[in-house]
């Protein structure tokens, strides 16, 4: 099954495929057809297209980021995120999955085995923790962080995978809102969650392993 997927809004959809060393493939709306539109050197576990239609790959085994204009009739990515070795100064990254990339371009990534989300300003090789416990202003620990949504408001969404929740931030920093109490499999309980995403109507859907 594809480690990642992504869902513009005209409804085209791209996914990682992990069969064809490391694709990425385009599912076009219109005409019902895959197109390979990347490839990386490895499978990508977070993909994101920007409003700019750049594409961008998170590879988990190669601890970096890579973006490609789909503009460009050229399959060449440049590396936007982590130096290729695992680590957790602040120009690297250690196992990366979920990233978001808001209005500004600015990427943001969920760093899993650092336990931290990272902001990388557009043109900058430094990240920014921007939750976790190695933020200027610590108010969440995490555990693996594996996807990460952010509003119109710039307020996150983390899937908190190792502690079984999602949390949110705010202006009084972070909370909880589902998967509070612990894991498990009642209604109101996480057993490692992994993406979430959210509708028009602002519900909210996580796939919960």
């Amino acid at each position: 099954s594809p480690p990642s997927l992504f869902v513009t809004s005209n409804g085209d959809i791209y996914i990682a495929d992990v069969s064809n060393n490391g694709q990425v493939q385009k599912w076009i709306s219109t005409t019902n057809k895959f197109i390979t539109v990347m490839n990386v050197k490895s499978s990508c576990t977070g993909l994101f297209v920007d409003i700019t239609d750049n594409l961008y790959c998170s590879m988990d085994n190669h601890h970096q980021v890579v973006k490609r204009s789909l503009n460009d009739s050229v399959m060449t990515q440049i590396i936007v995120a982590g130096t290729g070795i695992k680590g957790s100064n602040s120009n690297q990254l250690s196992d990366p999955f979920g990233i978001f990339v808001d209005v500004n371009l600015d990427l943001y990534v969920a760093d899993c085995a650092n336990a931290r989300v990272q902001l990388f300003q557009l043109g900058n090789s430094n990240g920014i923790t921007v939750a976790g416990s190695q933020s200027p202003n610590p108010t969440i620990s995490l555990s693996c962080p594996t996807y990460i949504v952010l509003d119109d408001e710039k307020y996150l969404f983390i899937v908190d995978f190792g502690n079984d929740r999602i949390v949110r931030s705010g202006v009084n920093g972070f909370r909880c809102l589902v998967g509070c109490y612990g894991r498990g499999s009642q209604s109101n309980e996480l057993f490692y969650p992994v993406t979430l995403s959210f509708d028009r109507s602002g519900d909210m859907f996580v796939t919960d392993r």
